[in-house]
This record gives C-alpha cells, structure tokens and sequence, in this order.
C-alpha cells in the first residue's frame, strides 16, 4: 500500500472545517484547532490553494475558504494537490535487467507486474474520486454528533474553547 504524507489528512480535515464556515478563516487559527504547527498546516494550505481547491483572502479578516462547493472537490484533489498525481508504482522494466534478462522484442506490452499495479492504482484513484469533502462533512456530523461543524465553526469565529 502507498503511504501517503500527513499533510493529506490535514489538508482533508482543514477542507471538512471550511465547509462549515461563511467567512474566510486563518491558518493560524486551523493550526491552533488542529494542534499543528502553523507553518506545517500553512504548507499545506498554500498547496491546495496552488491546486485551486481552497483560496486566500489577504488582510485583517482574511484567511481560507474553500474555492467551490464540497460536493465539487474529492479525496483524489486534495490527495494529488497535496503529495502530486504521480502513481504509486512505476515500472522501470526489471524484466529486461540482469543475466537472464527478456529481450526487448518480448517486451511490446507492460509485465504481469505492471498490468497489476496499474489496475490497483486505477481501483485507488477511482475510490478516492469516488468520494468527496461534501460527503466527509456528511460523516463527520452522523459520527460526532449532529451539529459538530457548527460547533468548530463558533469555535473559529469566536476564540472560545
């Protein structure tokens, strides 16, 4: 299984906050919810802002709102946005390596290896396309409670604990 970086779960859990929100929040004050450090989560932020999943607002009450409905973005946005659309696996044709390596005239189609690893990835993209921050916000409030989100959003609009 690919391992991917931290930074997609908390790109995730900063996209869920944002749809419960109306006004642009800071990174700092993501950072302060999520206990993280705000430079770390402030790297985060500026990729999916690069990937046009969220969006800054500069000044005294700027922050980052998200760039278009939940419903709109997918777990395979935020994960790309965050670690980069290369592929788990890449095939660098051992097979044509070594000893006894498979002439290149036996090699015009990918090896099992490949075929297989490909098919894996395409299942993984298509499961995290399948999903959106719409649908996480669903889950968040079935699972912690009716009314969590707006819960966090006071929380970030008002400073209180």
């Amino acid at each position: 299984m690919v391992k991917m970086s931290g930074g997609v779960e908390w790109a995730l859990h900063c996209c869920v906050v944002l749809t419960s929100v109306a006004e642009p929040v800071p990174a700092a004050r993501l950072a302060e919810l999520h206990e993280v450090s705000p430079t770390y989560l402030a790297k985060q932020l500026q990729a999916l802002a690069r990937a046009g999943l969220v969006f800054s607002v500069q000044g005294k009450s700027g922050g980052y709102m998200l760039s278009r409905p939940p419903a709109e973005i997918t777990l395979l946005d935020v994960v790309e946005a965050i670690d980069g659309p290369e592929p788990a696996f890449v095939c660098t044709e051992i097979r044509q390596r070594g000893p006894v390596a498979t002439p290149a005239e036996y090699c015009t189609t990918p090896c099992p290896i490949s075929r297989a690893m490909d098919a894996a990835e395409s299942a993984r993209r298509a499961s995290l396309s399948s999903v959106t921050i719409a649908d996480l916000a669903e889950q968040v409030e079935i699972s912690s409670g009716e009314g969590t989100l707006n819960g966090v959003a006071a929380w970030l609009g008002t400073g209180d604990a």
